[in-house]
Order: C-alpha cells, then sequence, then structure tokens
C-alpha cells in the first residue's frame, strides 16, 4: 500500500492485479511482442506522373514562356557564376513587360495604388488632392475601407461604374452598363472564363473555337485544357497580315466536317502581328459572326497602342451597336482590356476587366458563379484597372503631367516601332511588315536548307532552331514564330519593341550581323 501511494504521488498509476494473482504489467511483459508492420524499402509508385496526369494540362504550350525562355534563364545564371559568353547580359525581348524593360510608372496611377495600399498617407500634403479623392472613393468601397478585404466576385461596384463610364466616353456614347462588366485577373483570366462556359459537346459536336495565326499562345493554350478544338484562320502576311472574311468562310465550313464552330477570337491591335483592323474589316466580321450564329471575342489590350497615321482603334462593342439593332441585340460578344499594356504597363498588378453583351440572363448567373469560386480578381488589380478608366481630367491639378507622362511613352514607342521595322528591313533574308500597332515585331526570316537539316538533327523546329543560336550567339531572347503559329514553309520570330532606344538599337544591330553569319554558315 505504501509503494502504490508512493507512486501515485508521482502520477505513476500502481500496476492492477491480473488473473491468478499476477500484476497486468508483468502479465503484458510475458506476452509476446506485436510485431510491427514496415514498408518495404524502396520508394512505391507515384500516384501523378507523365502517364497518370490530365492529359490536357499536358497538352498546353505557352511559347512565351517555353524551352527558350528556361535556356535564357540557365545562361543567366552561368554569366552569374562567371562563366564567359560572348555577351554580358541577356535581353529578355521575349514577352511585353514593360516595366522590365525600364518603362517608368505613370505617376499618378502610382500615387493613387501608394494611397490606398498605405491609407495613413491620404493626410500628407506629398500628395495632389484629385489622387487622394480617387484614393477614398475606391477604399469606402471595399470592406473595412481596405484593399486587403475580399470584394464581390464580380468586382468592386464603384470601379465596375468607372469602366462602363469610360467605354461609353471611348465608344462617343454607346452605353455600357456596370452589370455587364466583371472584373479580371488581367485580360487572360477573362478569356478562360468565358471559354470554359462556351465549351461544351463531344465528338462533331465538341465546340470549335477559331483562332488567327498567327495567335497569341494564350487561347491555343486554354482551347487545349479546355479539349475544345482549334479551328486556324490565317491572317494575310501579304496584306500586312490583314484579316479576310473568305478566309474565315474556309475556316468554318472547313471546320464543320469534324466540329461545332462556335466563338471566334479576334485581337486588334494584333499580337504577335501588330496590325490595327479597318473599321470595315470589323463590320465585315460582325456581319460573318452574325451569319455564322458565332459567340465574338475581342481582345482588345493594346486599344491604345496604335502607332501608325492611317490607322485608328474601333471597338468591336462601338461598331456593333453603330450597324443598327439588328446586330446590336443579338451577336453575342466578349471584349476585354487590362492594365498590362497600352502606356500604363503595369503588368504585376494584374487588372483586368471584360464587357459582356447579349449574354442569356440564366448564363449570365452560370458565368458570375464560376467567378465566385476564385472568390474574386486581386483588389489592388482592380483598383488599378480604375485608375486606367478614370484617369485625371482637364482642370485637375494631375492632369498635365499625367498627360506628358502619357504622350511621352507612345510617342517612345511609336518612334521604336518605325526604327525596328525600318532596321529589320535592311537584313537581307528578313522582312517586316509595318508595325501598325501593339507593342511587337514578327518579321518573317529565310533559313537556308542547310539549316533546316541541322535542326532536324537536333530534333528543333527551324525556327526554334534559328532563335536558340541567337540567344546562345547574342545573348537576345525572343520567340520563334512557330509558338505562335505560321503557314508552312515559313519562319518567323517575335521581338518586343519596349527595350530603350539605344538598347533597342544594340539588339537589332547584334539581330542583323547574327543573321547575316547565319546565313554565310548555312549557305
Amino acid at each position: 500500500m505504501q509503494r502504490a501511494a508512493a507512486l501515485v504521488r508521482r502520477g505513476c498509476r500502481p500496476p492492477t492485479p491480473g488473473p491468478l494473482g499476477r500484476s497486468r504489467s508483468s502479465a503484458a511483459a510475458e506476452a509476446p511482442a506485436v510485431r510491427k508492420v514496415r514498408p518495404e524499402r524502396g520508394r512505391r509508385e507515384r500516384i501523378l506522373t507523365l502517364e497518370s496526369m490530365n492529359p490536357q494540362v499536358k497538352a498546353v504550350e505557352y511559347a512565351v514562356r517555353g524551352p527558350i525562355v528556361l535556356k535564357a534563364g540557365e545562361i543567366e545564371l552561368e554569366l552569374q557564376r562567371g562563366i564567359k559568353k560572348p555577351f554580358t547580359e541577356v535581353i529578355r525581348a521575349n514577352i511585353g513587360d514593360a516595366q522590365a524593360m525600364g518603362q517608368q510608372p505613370i505617376t499618378f496611377l502610382r500615387q493613387v495604388m501608394a494611397l490606398c495600399t498605405y491609407p495613413n498617407l491620404l493626410d500628407s500634403p506629398s500628395f495632389p488632392e484629385d489622387a487622394k479623392k480617387r484614393a477614398r472613393r475606391i477604399l469606402q468601397a471595399c470592406g473595412g475601407n481596405s484593399l486587403g478585404s475580399y470584394s464581390a466576385s464580380q468586382g468592386v461596384n464603384c470601379i465596375r461604374e468607372d469602366v462602363a463610364a469610360y467605354i461609353t466616353r471611348r465608344d462617343g456614347g454607346v452605353p455600357a452598363d456596370p452589370d455587364n462588366i466583371y472584373l479580371t485577373t488581367g485580360a487572360s483570366d477573362g478569356i478562360s472564363t468565358i471559354l470554359k462556359i462556351l465549351v461544351s459537346g463531344g465528338g462533331k459536336s465538341r465546340t470549335g473555337v477559331l483562332i488567327s495565326v498567327p495567335q497569341y499562345p494564350l487561347y491555343s493554350a486554354v482551347i487545349s485544357e479546355l479539349d475544345a478544338i482549334q479551328v486556324n484562320y490565317y491572317l494575310d502576311e501579304e496584306n500586312c497580315w490583314a484579316l479576310n472574311v473568305n478566309e474565315l468562310r474556309r475556316a468554318v465550313r472547313e471546320a464543320k466536317d469534324h466540329c461545332d464552330p462556335k466563338v471566334l477570337c479576334i485581337i486588334n491591335p494584333g499580337n504577335p502581328t501588330g496590325q490595327v483592323q479597318s473599321r470595315k474589316c470589323i463590320e465585315d466580321v460582325i456581319h460573318f459572326a452574325w451569319e455564322e450564329k458565332l459567340f465574338l471575342l475581342a481582345d482588345e489590350v493594346y486599344q491604345d497602342n496604335v502607332y501608325s497615321p492611317d490607322c485608328r482603334f474601333h471597338s468591336f462593342k462601338k461598331v456593333l451597336y453603330e450597324m443598327g439593332p439588328e446586330y446590336s441585340s443579338n451577336v453575342e460578344l466578349a471584349s476585354f482590356h487590362s492594365t498590362s499594356k497600352g502606356y500604363m504597363g503595369e503588368c504585376g498588378y494584374r487588372g483586368g476587366y471584360m464587357e459582356v453583351i447579349n449574354l442569356h440572363p440564366e448564363i449570365k448567373g452560370q458565368l458570375v458563379k464560376l467567378l465566385s469560386v476564385r472568390l474574386c480578381p486581386p483588389v489592388s488589380g482592380q483598383a488599378a484597372m480604375d485608375i486606367v478608366v478614370n484617369p485625371p481630367v482637364p482642370g485637375e491639378e494631375s492632369f498635365e503631367q499625367f498627360s506628358r507622362e502619357k504622350e511621352s511613352v507612345l510617342g517612345d514607342l511609336a518612334r521604336k516601332a518605325k526604327l525596328t521595322e525600318d532596321l529589320f528591313n535592311q537584313v537581307p533574308g528578313i522582312h517586316c511588315n509595318p508595325l501598325q500597332g501593339s507593342m511587337y515585331a514578327f518579321p518573317r526570316v529565310f533559313i537556308p536548307p542547310k539549316a533546316v537539316e541541322a535542326a532536324q538533327a537536333h530534333r528543333m523546329a527551324p525556327d526554334m532552331f534559328y532563335c536558340m543560336s541567337l540567344l546562345e550567339e547574342t545573348g537576345i531572347c525572343v520567340v520563334p514564330g512557330s509558338g505562335f503559329g505560321q503557314r508552312e514553309g515559313t519562319y518567323h520570330f517575335r521581338m518586343t519593341i519596349l527595350p530603350p532606344v539605344e538598347k533597342l538599337k544594340t539588339v537589332l544591330r547584334k539581330v542583323k550581323d547574327f543573321h547575316v553569319k547565319f546565313l554565310e554558315k548555312y549557305a
């Protein structure tokens, strides 16, 4: 008893009697030990492998950040480790990332964003009143007056109102309804979301999506992910990458044998080709969509990037309404814009919107449901989009500086577009169409038969072989045309015109020297 009491005082339980007067602890000690099952040595098979993964994801390709960009990253690491190259830096001309290329942010946009992010600055005399006014309006519409709160899935209400007002001003009074505005995580989010709703059916009734060739690889990537049917229509390179409705008719006619063509995607101004569509072309496309019962997607993220004096941006929404109620009340249209391009170059904020008109009321509910799954787009990106559509106006203190910065960026891009076109066209074996808009050149390059054979030996597309050689010899990273699509037997690459003028001149000179040597090597 004394021993049992001592054990209790120390927090231990005394052994309890078992059968035949033995304690249970001693009985357990005499029992055979329970054998522990150990996993066999060596790894078990992985659940997720290339064979078991979603085949639609495996089919996705995105050339803008594909193999050549990975190689550029490897070369940058080698340079950092002191490995000698024929160059001292990698110039990433593969992507339209303006601020990564040295473009300075628009002051007013960053002032409003700073005020929204850190509201204590609203008391600072260092910020103009028009910036404070916008920041207060945005914050008052946010939960808890904070950008850190969720918004409605469709986006902050007052920002959608500002987007609608912007579209109405842009389109000369054509009305826009805030209820048709959906704020998105960049334009890409809106494009992929609307395609998710559009794709359906199986076999010959599977949705066909018409995309231009060349095209921005987002479209082919989303089509692959959704297991939809890609229907190519070719832009006319000999006619400055124009869109010909007869080519659309050919594409639809041939596609009807194996799918249900239901969606027509247009990029205006073009990426990667830089063409700006005329009003007559847009009217023809809208009439064709009405005739063939196609849902129109108008990617208009480069609407501020028009450089040719003979060209002007016309929104599909404006032209649709001006064609009369037979079209404006029936043609279903989703159009897209973002903070990433234009004169803003705010890619990292991932701000964007889509306007969807003539959508069936029940489908509106389905769209909002789909958007609610991802809760909401980043509220900071929504705020950035608001500043793009609600900039300073005449009479406000920031107007002059804002206008000066905007015109400087766009004027600089126009000069670089002409410089790029002119210098490329001086190189034997390179032809570059006029860069009417956007922020890329898409020159056609001659690749000799021996170079094609060398590419085949390396199991590469000829233009990938060309671009990889350019990267390894000059440090310039561009994207092969095969990543965007091109007519059989033609070769191109896409290069951004965003680097500062002097660096752009260096890039163009290096491309020229490389191309001449490439032709000599494989003559």
